[in-house]
């Protein structure tokens, strides 16, 4: 292990994704977003998805030049075409956007299209929350979980985040796939060649299995049953349906190189509290919930463990696995 700090990861993350043909604006916000997950604990969804990320890039898979565009709006809604380019700059965009216009009519909705993996849905809240927003965030990806009695992988793991702003205190973060665990969990067990848990995925066969690549090569078994699998059916329309997204068994798997670009779909939604029962009443009703959580033995709230674990890191940097940062170096050129 390497210890190193944030400011560090940060250029060598987005020099690795330049080198691969990302424009210097998709670099930097797709690096400030991974080195943020990673600092948070979620290794899945932080530094070890630049090499895949560069992969797409020299691939074709992503398009390094792409900027993000609006292509459509109306009152609360808007349509921005990331152009198959790396999905932060577009989401980036659609968050500014939702902000601007849940200000202006109470409500927004702001979609994204042809985009690429989004990363840790929560990421994209803070700033919603931090103007005082109630906010949701939602993406589809890959085919990785069958319909429910069925054994084809057809919908994705489609992440779904939500943000509730406190007064003074940090907001409650809720970040959270449809499938048991997010399928970057088993890219790591993978690449650590590590067992994974019976109940996390099928093989090819439908059957369970401990084995990660098999589980990628497989199925992921979705959240709570027939209940997941509803709920994944239900991100899949509205970040598909409502975009023009391609659906996820229309997607080739991020893990592989080869294929067309991504086109996958994310919706952002956002809600002005003082338009409904007022910002006053608003906070005063989410500290009575938390108050009462909090007074069971035990609970924690929703991203609390993230919030802390990337203070620390923050103040003290990470540790990195010596074979991850070897790959990054390499992708950035820095021997």
């Amino acid at each position: 292990m390497a210890h190193i700090y944030l400011d560090e990861l940060q250029l060598l993350a987005a020099a690795g994704l330049a080198a691969a043909g990302a424009n210097p604006a998709m670099a930097e916000a797709t690096a400030r977003a991974l080195v943020h997950a990673e600092s948070q604990g979620l290794s899945s969804h932080g530094l070890s998805r630049v090499p895949f990320y560069a992969g797409h890039l020299r691939t074709g898979r992503a398009i390094g030049a792409a900027e993000p565009r609006i292509v459509h709006e109306r009152g609360g809604a808007v349509l921005i075409d990331a152009g198959s380019g790396l999905a932060f700059p577009a989401c980036a965009l659609a968050v500014r956007q939702a902000a601007e216009r849940a200000r202006a009519h109470a409500v927004s909705f702001a979609g994204v299209a042809n985009s690429h993996h989004f990363g840790a849905a929560a990421y994209h809240l803070e700033e919603l929350a931090g103007q005082g927003l109630v906010a949701l965030a939602m993406s589809n990806s890959p085919a990785a979980m069958p319909a429910w009695g069925g054994k084809r992988p057809l919908f994705g793991t489609n992440p779904i985040a939500a943000a509730f702003p406190r007064r003074g205190e940090a907001p409650l973060l809720i970040d959270l796939s449809l499938s048991q665990v997010a399928r970057g969990k088993l890219m790591i067990a993978a690449r650590d060649n590590q067992p994974i848990p019976e109940g996390w995925a099928l093989d090819a066969e439908g059957r369970p299995t401990t084995d990660p690549k098999a589980g990628l090569a497989g199925s992921m078994l979705p959240a709570g049953g027939v209940k997941g699998a509803m709920l994944a059916l239900i991100v899949e329309l509205l970040v598909c349906a409502l975009t023009g997204s391609r659906f996820g068994f229309e997607n080739e798997s991020f893990f592989v190189d080869e294929g067309g670009p991504a086109r996958l779909g994310q919706a952002f939604l956002a809600i002005d509290p003082d338009a409904l029962a007022g910002n006053e009443a608003y906070l005063e009703r989410v500290e009575t919930l938390v108050e009462a959580m909090l007074a069971d033995e035990g609970v924690r709230l929703p991203g609390e463990r993230r919030r802390k674990l990337r203070e620390q890191a923050l103040a003290h940097g990470l540790d990195v696995p010596d074979a991850l940062l070897a790959q990054l170096r390499a992708l950035a050129g820095a021997g």
